[in-house]
């Protein structure tokens, strides 16, 4: 995978700019469950209050709550609070008596304060009213723990009644019970403060329920807010991700098309066609699929593993087990699965390989398989491939499948812990019901996290099989190089082939397939190439377009080695015929312009008259226009000779190689078309490879190979007299007349 890293260097923004928004996204998530503790702690148990230190009392309600506060926090209340008459206005202008119509003369408001100030008067209220309830505790009043008193039995009257009995209490019980209440947490203490601040709320006549409305709704609108532009974030991620895993892909499938191009056939070698396609497509999806889940998921699940945990721990370190419990689980799971299912991922691709190779064959061999009656031994060739690669596949799915039911039966079992522990921290007023409800919700998202990087773990190894096949291809040395500083051809000579003592050996070979090849071909004349199967004479035409190197020896064109020129150079000189005419996709003109791009309509038809192409050409409906299938399977095979044969001569080059490019005509085409073609190309080079001495024999000189050695040299007349291997081709196929 890291090798192929570089292919995310151009998208490095858009890659920065996706990792901020997964961290709005994140924030988004981790801030929901807290606004939702909010509402249920706040809005719904505390009816909107939010501060255990009000922001109005009255002075009874003041002087009773100082009573159980030391004197630094009395000392903070005084600095904070100021006694204001009921007629004067708020800072928004509004009359006090409005806001707290039961309000006598005077009361109490709460300055504008900081967040730490804030927290220093709700603890102080807080302790306040323990400090109460302990004092209660310790001379066995009947007033029990106010942590179980609501609005409706706390009546201020007779607690302002009891106050000067509290006062006539011994200084170390006021004390004790001081001490006694600053051991208490934070979260407890805020409220049961709370508890009286609704009290002193309603002693003021102010409306709870449009306090506890207005909370409500401020909050939901918050997480209203937040869940938009985490929704917003999330629809830019899957957009930005999209864009980077498609630009990617694009640039490795254009990287490794290119690459593929540029293979010599030695590269090809090494590589099955099957192979290549599947590389080309089916890895470089893999590689795509990868990048669209994984640029998400990679950043976020760790931002929401770690957010998550942090969060829950704030909210409550005593259940912070469960999920370490979980964690461990899930992790483990995870460990067990990948061990199962790794080997399998990196058989997948091989086999697809395998499954794509069967069906290539199948297609392209159809005729064959058809006119030897094997449709069901092909069949089940192809069953077997499919059914080893399904197979593969189950396996794999079904070990996938298992983590889904394994997970929501962890995801229920942390619920289930979370409520029962939970619930006894709640009766014991060490937790909040929203707290619980929040912790639940991190919980999950924790799971979810690493249930997304359990996730890929799956993807990433099948991946990383896919991105090694395709750096594979991409690191795969050229062996036909073009020299760093290459050399321009003679002007002086035109067409000159010139083959200087050369070896050829195929890699892995044993023995060389040419040895010792040594032959000039001149401009105006034919050179042709006989032999028997096997002898070497295409390979002679392969070396002149350096689809190989020479083993040993030089090819020299225009009086240059080959090797010192560009192989676009080269092959721009030469115009190729193979021995199995290809056509591609398009229409008949299309193919002969394929050459030459700027021929002209003429030309086409100069090239095809030549070829001996117009004749059938004619014959469609739409001539030059007529389309060509995928495959040209609508051409018989004389056809698309003709028509290769038409390419090279459009292209108008000083060589023409024709590797047996003459075997599906018959001989009066094949005369015709070398009449025509000795005429049109009087001037080229022309090398033509066949198996038809009736083909070559007017050429200005034959090579008469054998076992990759030249045995014989020369025109069809001197070579009937001096060698036995060619008189041996010409006799089976020639009449004594004809040999005469």
């Amino acid at each position: 995978m890291l090798k192929l890293k570089g292919y995310l260097k151009p998208f490095l923004i858009g890659l920065m700019v996706t990792i901020l928004l997964l961290f709005v996204q994140a924030f988004s998530d981790l801030n929901l469950p807290n606004y939702m503790s909010d509402i249920v702690n706040v809005g719904i148990q505390q009816n909107g209050i939010e501060n255990a230190a009000p922001d109005a009392i009255t002075e009874e309600g003041m002087m009773f709550m100082t009573s159980f506060m030391d004197d630094s926090e009395k000392q903070l209340v005084a600095d904070n609070y100021i006694l204001v008459s009921n007629t004067d206005e708020n800072a928004k202008g509004v009359a006090y008596s409005t806001i707290y119509p039961d309000a006598k003369n005077q009361l109490y408001i709460k300055s504008v304060v900081s967040e730490e100030i804030s927290t220093e008067l709700n603890r102080s209220f807080g302790v306040a009213t323990w400090t109460f309830i302990n004092v209660m505790k310790s001379v066995g009043t009947q007033a029990t723990s106010t942590t179980t008193v609501s609005i409706d039995n706390l009546d201020l009257t007779q607690l302002y009644q009891i106050m000067p009995m509290l006062e006539m209490l011994p200084d170390g019980t006021l004390t004790s019970a001081h001490e006694l209440a600053l051991n208490n947490d934070d979260s407890l203490l805020k409220a049961s403060g709370i508890v009286f601040v609704e009290a002193f709320y309603s002693e003021l006549g102010a409306n709870l329920s449009d306090m506890q409305t207005t909370y409500i709704t401020t909050i939901g609108l918050y997480m209203l807010l937040i869940a938009l532009l985490g929704g917003i974030a999330s629809i830019l991620v899957s957009l930005f991700s999209s864009r980077i895993a498609a630009g990617v892909a694009r640039n490795l499938r254009k990287d490794v098309f290119n690459k593929i191009e540029n293979f010599s056939n030695n590269e090809f070698d090494k590589f099955s066609t099957a192979s290549l396609i599947t590389r080309c497509t089916n890895d470089i999806t893999q590689i795509q699929q990868l990048l669209i889940i994984g640029i998400r998921m990679v950043c976020y699940a760790p931002i929401m593993a770690v957010g998550g945990i942090i969060m829950a721990i704030n909210k409550t370190a005593s259940l912070s087990w469960i999920i370490a419990l979980a964690v461990v689980v899930v992790v483990g799971m995870i460990m067990i699965v990948m061990v199962i299912a790794m080997p399998k991922f990196q058989a997948i691709q091989k086999l697809v390989d395998k499954l794509n190779l069967v069906a290539r064959e199948n297609l392209s061999g159809l005729m064959v398989i058809r006119a030897f009656g094997t449709q069901k031994h092909e069949q089940q060739r192809f069953a077997d491939a499919n059914m080893e690669f399904t197979k593969t596949n189950l396996f794999v799915n079904r070990v996938m499948v298992f983590m889904m039911p394994a997970m929501m039966f962890i995801m229920n079992g942390l619920t289930l812990l979370i409520v029962w522990n939970g619930a006894k921290q709640i009766a014991a007023s060490a937790m909040q019901v929203g707290d619980m409800m929040a912790f639940m919700q991190y919980a999950m998202q924790v799971l979810m996290a690493f249930m997304m990087i359990s996730m890929m773990f799956i993807m990433v190894p099948r991946a990383a099989v896919s991105a090694k096949r395709i750096a594979e291809v991409l690191e795969t040395p050229f062996t036909i190089i073009d020299p760093k500083d290459p050399k321009s051809f003679d002007s002086t000579q035109k067409g000159i082939v010139e083959f200087r003592n050369v070896h050829f050996r195929y890699h892995g070979a044993d023995e060389d397939a040419l040895a010792d090849i040594s032959f000039t071909a001149k401009a105006g004349q034919t050179t042709a190439i006989i032999g028997s199967t096997g002898s070497g004479k295409s390979t002679i035409a392969t070396l002149i377009l350096r689809f190989y190197d020479v083993t040993k020896g030089q090819i020299l064109v225009d009086g240059v080695d080959i090797r010192d020129v560009k192989q676009h150079d080269l092959r721009a000189k030469i115009g190729y015929t193979p021995q199995k005419g290809i056509l591609l996709s398009g229409t008949i003109e299309s193919n002969i312009k394929y050459g030459n791009k700027e021929a002209t309509r003429n030309e086409i038809e100069t090239a095809a008259t030549v070829a001996q192409a117009m004749d059938f050409i004619n014959e469609k409906e739409e001539g030059l226009d007529s389309l060509i299938a995928q495959g040209a399977t609508n051409v018989s095979g004389g056809q698309k000779q003709r028509l290769s044969i038409a390419r090279a001569l459009a292209k108008k080059p000083e060589i023409f190689i024709f590797d047996d490019s003459f075997s599906a005509l018959d001989f009066t085409t094949d005369a015709a078309l070398r009449k025509a073609l000795h005429e049109h190309a009087a001037e080229s080079t022309i090398i033509v490879v066949a198996q038809r001495v009736g083909t070559i024999m007017n050429a200005e000189q034959i090579l008469v190979l054998d076992d990759g050695k030249i045995v014989g040299q020369g025109t069809h007349k001197e070579l009937l007299v001096n060698c036995p291997a060619y008189r041996e081709i010409a006799s089976s196929q020639l009449s004594k007349e004809e040999l005469a």
